[in-house]
């Protein structure tokens, strides 16, 4: 097959976006397009507005929704340490071992999948002048063939860029026309109009509340935004897509609310983030953390990911904080003497913007004004649920309930 690269931030994907890969796959070039939205992108390191998660999910959400057909889009970057230049990406990823394993597992037939495959980088004919700055050129270009789009109205003369990369570089460039549109997302996200952004990527924007105050972290030192940053991508090999999602929405959240009521919007944003770390280790993993960090005060199974998450972030995410281990240990149960940070954590869990359960519009009003009113109507629907369903409340989560007058 040959088949077309198409790497970017992607923050958000649009219609231009969306465009590009369209075109390239009626180019002629190529039969196959595979999107990869970046991890550490050397020319945006921890400047995304969005950790890699959510514009990997938004992308794969995208290009299911529309139906585009012949595009995958793939997470090879997850798999590499450090900064992910291009050539690095390229060697993994058209290596026979990954590609084999990656076209079948989405579902192209094995046959197919096992012959020899050509290969394209997909890039704007803007890019292509400046092709020879990027790290190690000749090095990609032996893996790939450059496909360059001229844009409308782009001045570049793609003529004498690809001459120049050929002479230079002795790699190939081939050039097609693209139908495309003029955005942006720095545009797109500094106006607030989303409506060059495709539906469904909307939709997944609006499902996560992303590109809001809230998801600007204001008020955050570079260092947590680092952090959480990294973590994102440290839980990505741990938790599907609804959990890994949800557990950053928890981040976000915690820290919005630690601004509210005047807590450590540092230690808030990583303690919501990593709450749900081992949600989805093996149980008998869970038990073994949860007893390293809480000895039996949690047995049931719906409560071991808890104290589990405070070992697991502790012993192979590096934290040591104390209030962040705990804020994880009992975001589930709550506790008695909660400290500030506890409670905005279990609060959030109970609410981020993904959750839709039951009305929660009063909890999230309640929030913005009056913590311990919101806990109390959080422990109230917690409390009615056990009770519908006769199971014993935890002697952790009668003390939180004590504590906040509800006995």
């Amino acid at each position: 097959m040959r088949i077309g690269i198409y790497g970017g931030s992607f923050d958000p994907v649009h219609d231009g976006h969306i465009a590009m890969i369209n075109s390239a796959l009626k180019s002629g070039f190529i039969d196959l397009v595979i999107v990869i939205p970046s991890v550490r992108n050397n020319f945006k390191l921890y400047a995304n507005k969005l950790p890699p998660p959510y514009r990997f999910y938004m992308m794969q959400e995208t290009i299911e929704g529309l139906g585009i057909k012949n595009c995958l889009v793939s997470d090879v970057e997850y798999g590499i340490d450090g900064v992910s230049y291009t050539a690095v990406v390229l060697k993994k990823l058209t290596s026979e071992e990954y590609i084999t394993d990656f076209l079948i597992k989405n579902d192209v037939k094995k046959k197919k999948a096992e012959e020899h495959h050509e290969f394209f980088w997909i890039m704007g004919s803007d890019t292509l002048g400046t092709f020879e700055t990027w790290y190690n050129p000749g090095e990609i270009l032996n893996y790939v063939t450059l496909l360059a789009a001229v844009r409308p109205g782009d001045t570049t003369d793609v003529d004498k860029a690809a001459a120049s990369v050929k002479k230079n570089l002795g790699g190939k460039v081939e050039i097609f026309r693209l139908k495309g549109i003029d955005c942006s997302s720095s545009g797109i996200t500094t106006s607030g109009d989303f409506s060059k952004v495709p539906e469904p990527a909307r939709e997944f924007i609006k499902r996560h509340a992303l590109y809001t105050e809230n998801t600007k972290l204001e008020g955050v030192s570079e260092e947590a935004k680092k952090q959480f940053y990294e973590s994102s991508v440290w839980m990505y090999k741990y938790l599907g897509a609804k959990r890994l999602l949800h557990t950053l929405n928890v981040g976000y959240l915690s820290a919005h609310l630690a601004d509210v009521f005047g807590c450590d919007k540092d230690k808030a944003l990583i303690a919501g983030a990593l709450h749900d770390c081992a949600k989805e280790l093996p149980l008998e993993k869970q038990t073994e953390l949860a007893k390293e960090y809480a000895g039996d005060l949690f047995t049931e199974k719906k409560l071991l990911h808890s104290p589990a998450g405070a070992t697991f972030a502790k012993n192979e995410f590096g934290i040591e904080d104390k209030e962040i281990l705990d804020a994880i240990c009992y975001h589930t149960t709550g506790r008695g003497d909660m400290t500030l940070l506890e409670k905005i954590v279990y609060l959030a869990d109970k609410i981020e913007p993904s959750r839709n359960y039951t009305d929660l519009t009063p909890i999230r009003t309640a929030a913005e004004s009056d913590l311990d009113s919101a806990m109390r109507m959080t422990a109230s629907a917690v409390r009615d649920k056990f009770v519908s369903q006769g199971r014993d409340i935890h002697l952790m989560t009668l003390l939180m309930m004590r504590d906040l007058g509800m006995e």
